[in-house]
């Protein structure tokens, strides 16, 4: 009697045999093995190679986020410029190049461990902290998106303006309605203080939104860009080495 094919398959996988039942299990599962609908080896393997990078991106994360740390502490003001209370330091660089080198969740990550590791070493009980990883998670986080959409020069130096951008108007609300006034509370910083700083510098500035809008929107962007320059000049350099 000549052997079924159905019987050569279902006796291999140790279910016996059997004419309708060998039969309906073969014709419903043959089709769909050979598509890899249950199991695919190419799909086992991507899976892996994802597993792997998503291990890579924590890994690379916690580092960017120590470097990112050390960058906080070398911070430094320009009192000709903007009140000296105002830091400027590079702290999102380590970030926006692990946003474009494994997306923009591991670029929030590294914002939000920097943000944690200076915790200790706060002068606002945390309040700068907060902000900083807020402006920082705008900024890489639109950054990476526009450039995992599309792994161009262009899309990601269109999307780090942009980041730039929505961090700089970001900036002027949490500014307005919790940075200073958690200062005013805090530090018993009178709001009059602070605008004087600003008046120090440019006497038309007599008000807090005044001030925001003429000084920490664009020093604000302005930093986003600088951010964005000195990434575009390593990335290539450092991207095969954390990505590797």
């Amino acid at each position: 009697m000549e052997e079924k094919k159905y019987l050569k398959w279902y006796n291999k996988v140790g279910y016996g045999s059997g004419d309708i039942a060998g039969n309906v299990v073969y014709a419903f599962l043959r089709p769909r093995f050979k598509r890899g609908f249950f199991f695919s080896p190419e799909k086992k393997g991507n899976d892996i190679m994802e597993k792997k990078q998503w291990l890579r991106g924590i890994a690379v994360s916690g580092i960017m986020g120590a470097l990112g740390f050390a960058l906080m502490l070398l911070e430094f003001p320009l009192p000709f410029i903007i009140p000296p209370f105002i830091k400027l330091d590079f702290s999102e660089i380590p970030a926006i190049i692990t946003a474009y080198a494994f997306g923009p969740q591991y670029g929030i990550l590294v914002c939000l461990i920097k943000n944690l590791a200076h915790l200790p070493f706060t002068g606002s009980a945390g309040v700068g902290e907060l902000s900083n990883f807020i402006l920082g998670a705008v900024f890489v986080g639109v950054a990476g998106l526009f450039y995992r959409r599309k792994k161009t020069r262009k899309s990601a130096f269109f999307g780090a303006a942009v980041g730039a951008l929505a961090m700089a108007a970001i900036s002027v609300v949490t500014n307005y309605f919790v940075v200073y006034p958690a200062y005013v509370v805090l530090y018993n910083m009178p709001m009059n203080a602070i605008i004087g700083m600003y008046q120090a510098i440019l006497p038309a500035s007599d008000t807090l939104i005044k001030s925001l809008l003429i000084f920490n929107l664009p020093f604000t962007f302005v930093k986003g860009l600088i951010d964005t320059a000195v990434c575009f000049a390593v990335y290539k350099r450092i991207s095969p080495i954390i990505k590797k």
